[in-house]
C-alpha cells in the first residue's frame, strides 16, 4: 500500500515526542478525550457537514454530502476538494487546523475529534489516497515503548489515537472526492449516530451556505434534503416537504481590541459572519428588520448551528461562518 501522505514520518515524530516528555502523552490524551467525551460528543453531524462545506467553498463547487449507515458503519462521501498532507496532518494534530485563510466554518482544528463519539477506527479516503487510525494499531505502538507503557496501562488502554495516523486504502463513492468512514464502535455508538442524523433539520443547511445537497441514509431508507436560493429567500426541500426561509446575511471583522486577550490563532481570524432565517409562513418578513439585530448583541461564542430543533419557526440566528458554532445562545 501506498503511503502517499507519509504517515510513517508522522508517527514516527509523535512517538519520538512522547518518549523523550511522556507528560506530553498525557496531555495529548486528555485534550483529545476532553474534546471527544465533553463539547464535541453530539456534533458529530455538524461537523461532517462542515468538512464537507468547507470542502466544496475550496473547490469552488456546489457541496454535496451523503450520510449512509449500512452494516454497521456511517460513511459521509462529499465533494469538494480533496484530502492532501496537510490536511491529513492537521487531522492528526490537535487545534493546529489546515484551514488557516478564515473563510472556512471549522475552528483550529479539534472538530475531527467528534467522530470518537463512534468509532475507534475513522478512515478517511480520497482519488489521492487515504488515512486511517486505528485505537488497537496504537495501543501496538505505545506498548513498545518502554517510557510509555506504564502509563498506557494507567490509563486502562486509552491513547490519543488521532495523533497517529496510518496509510489507508480504498476510494471514495462514484460521484464523490472524500469519504469519512466511521465503522460504530458499538450499539449504543450505532443509537448515536442515527439519532443525530434523526435530527438533521433546515437548520444544518441554512446554517452552512456551501452544502446545496444532503442525502441521508440509515438502514436502507433514504432521505434528501436540498437547498436553492430564490433571490432573498432559500428553499429546503426535505423529502419533498418545501420550506421558504428569508435568509439574510451579514458580515465583517472584529476590533482587534476585541480580541486582545484571546488565542493567537483566534487573534488571525477575526472575521465574522452571521445568517438569520425566518420561515415567510410563520412571520412576515417584514416584522423581522435586519436593523434591529446589533451585531454587538450577538456573543461571539454564542451563536447556534446545531440541528434538530423544532423551536426553528421564529426569528433566530443560526450560524457564524468563523466563529465557533455552539449548542444554544
Amino acid at each position: 500500500m501506498s503511503d502517499v501522505f507519509d504517515t510513517d514520518a508522522l508517527r514516527r515524530r509523535v512517538l519520538e515526542g512522547w518518549a523523550a516528555s511522556p507528560a506530553r502523552f498525557r496531555e495529548d490524551a486528555n485534550a483529545e478525550e476532553d474534546l471527544a467525551l465533553g463539547a464535541y460528543r453530539d456534533r458529530l453531524v455538524v461537523e461532517l457537514g462542515q468538512n464537507a462545506a468547507d470542502a466544496a467553498a475550496r473547490a469552488g463547487v456546489p457541496g454535496r454530502l451523503r450520510l449512509t449507515v449500512r452494516g454497521g458503519v456511517l460513511v459521509a462521501a462529499n465533494t469538494g476538494a480533496a484530502l492532501d498532507a496537510a490536511g491529513v496532518e492537521a487531522l492528526s494534530t490537535l487545534r493546529a487546523s489546515a484551514k488557516r485563510d478564515g473563510a472556512s466554518v471549522g475552528r483550529f482544528g479539534v472538530g475531527f475529534a467528534a467522530v470518537l463519539a463512534v468509532t475507534d477506527e475513522p478512515a478517511v479516503l480520497s482519488r489521492r489516497g487515504g488515512v486511517r487510525w486505528s485505537l488497537g494499531d496504537a495501543r501496538s505502538l505505545v506498548l513498545a515503548e518502554p517510557a510509555l507503557a506504564d502509563e498506557l496501562t494507567r490509563r486502562e488502554g486509552h491513547l490519543p489515537l488521532l495523533r497517529l495516523p496510518f496509510a489507508a486504502a480504498g476510494q471514495p463513492p462514484e460521484g464523490y472526492d472524500t469519504a469519512v468512514v466511521l465503522p460504530l464502535r458499538d450499539a449504543a455508538a450505532g443509537d448515536l449516530a442515527r439519532r443525530l442524523l434523526g435530527d438533521v433539520d433546515d437548520a444544518l443547511l441554512l446554517a452552512l451556505d456551501g452544502l446545496a445537497e444532503l442525502d441521508i441514509e440509515v438502514d436502507g431508507e433514504v432521505r434528501a434534503l436540498t437547498a436553492r436560493r430564490d433571490g432573498p429567500y432559500v428553499l429546503v426541500d426535505d423529502d419533498g416537504t418545501v420550506t421558504r426561509w428569508h435568509v439574510v446575511r451579514r458580515s465583517g471583522r472584529l476590533d482587534p481590541r476585541l480580541l486582545a486577550d484571546r488565542p493567537v490563532e483566534e487573534r488571525a481570524r477575526p472575521a465574522w459572519s452571521l445568517s438569520w432565517a425566518v420561515p415567510v409562513e410563520a412571520v412576515p418578513v417584514e416584522a423581522v428588520p435586519v436593523e434591529a439585530v446589533p451585531v454587538e448583541a450577538v456573543p461571539v461564542e454564542a451563536v447556534p448551528v446545531e440541528a434538530g430543533s423544532s423551536a426553528r419557526r421564529t426569528p433566530m440566528p443560526i450560524c457564524s461562518a468563523s466563529c465557533r458554532p455552539t449548542r444554544s445562545c
